[in-house]
């Protein structure tokens, strides 16, 4: 439980102000060695949607999981600072990671619904085989941490207490052969996206990279983001 020592993320409370006829927020969170225009396209159509995105930055390459969390937190507070509107979460592969552990610290936000896309929830199988790698240790500390043993950064975020829709692809290609159990997305396992207590899971046929991309992910994000659930699929709270 070493991880949590390191958690503790200062964040202001979100509150005052009545803005009910406002649209509510939506934080995206992008996943590992990429930037904050990585989600573009998928901010672009949520807020087609009606929901006021924003797209959080990280130095995903350079710091260990707690810099990282302190950071965004900062950010996440910017956007929430006095304000009762809910707001929501979309988060893919590392970034999923980001927004689970954030809300872990039960932050004084109006919390409202999350969305992981291609999130490693009980760790990185690829990060397991390969995490003494020359190509992990160009990837930075928190890909090192990604493992799927109980000591790793996913297996040290506890389990969800706000409504949990998650997606995963089944788009590989043949760098991964073999090295991922069942299904996977060339990158993450179909099998470690799952987390037991998620109100809904759906699969897409996509890869990891351009699920980010796909239209149908991000409609089924956004019914989820007003509904609780996805458009076709069954609720399903078991990994």
């Amino acid at each position: 439980m070493w991880l949590l020592s390191f958690l503790v993320v200062t964040i202001g409370g979100c509150s005052l102000p009545n803005k009910q006829d406002a649209a509510e927020q939506v934080i995206l969170l992008h996943g590992l060695g990429r930037g904050g225009n990585a989600m573009f396209l998928l901010q672009k159509r949520i807020r087609e949607a009606g929901y006021e995105a924003h797209s959080i930055e990280y130095a995903s390459l350079q710091e260990p999981p707690e810099v990282i969390l302190e950071k965004v937190g900062e950010q996440i507070e910017r956007y929430c600072r006095n304000d009762s509107r809910p707001v929501h979460f979309v988060g893919h592969s590392l970034g999923g990671l980001i927004v689970r552990a954030y809300l872990d610290q039960k932050p004084s936000i109006n919390l409202g619904r999350v969305v992981l896309l291609g999130t490693p929830s009980q760790g990185s199988e690829l990060a397991d085989i390969y995490g003494d790698s020359w190509l992990f240790k160009i990837l930075g500390p928190t890909a090192r941490l990604l493992g799927t043993d109980e000591d790793s950064f996913p297996n040290q975020i506890g389990p969800p207490y706000y409504p949990l829709g998650i997606i995963a692809g089944t788009s590989s290609f043949t760098i991964t052969d073999g090295n991922l159990p069942g299904a996977d997305d060339g990158v993450v396992s179909v099998k470690s996206t799952k987390i037991y207590g998620m109100k809904d899971f759906l699969l897409v046929d996509t890869s990891h990279s351009m699920m980010r991309y796909n239209e149908r992910v991000a409609r089924e994000t956004i019914h989820f983001l007003k509904e609780g659930h996805f458009s076709q699929s069954p609720a399903n709270s078991n990994p």
